[in-house]
């Protein structure tokens, strides 16, 4: 009998986030080369081969000392609005589920 034959996955748009490495925050990549916590700012992949040139910036950003971790989320676009797709995602772009001081994200 043989296995039925896996549809390939379907590309969906994505965004690189990481942790700044000075802080920790979650951040997101700007098409500027610019990080901050804001994931409506960030360069949207539309392709896997977008996506995959969007990873080797954030890699490169990584040897750089800047952030560590990075990774390709999806993302929902809903209007002018943009999220991560996944409630993991969407709750480190949210922020802490504690309270902070109010001086945490500054810098940012």
């Amino acid at each position: 009998m043989s296995q039925p034959v896996k549809a390939p996955k379907v590309f969906k748009p994505v965004v690189v986030t990481a942790n700044e490495l000075a802080s920790g925050a979650v951040v997101f990549r700007h098409a500027d080369g610019l990080w901050s916590i804001d994931v409506g700012k960030a360069e949207i992949a539309e392709s896997r081969e977008a996506g995959d040139a969007l990873l080797a910036l954030a890699l490169a950003d990584q040897e750089g000392c800047l952030v560590v971790d990075p990774a390709l989320i999806e993302i929902v676009r809903e209007g002018g609005f943009v999220r991560p797709a996944s409630l993991r995602e969407l709750i480190r772009a949210s922020g802490p589920t504690v309270a902070l001081p109010a001086d945490a994200y500054a810098h940012l």
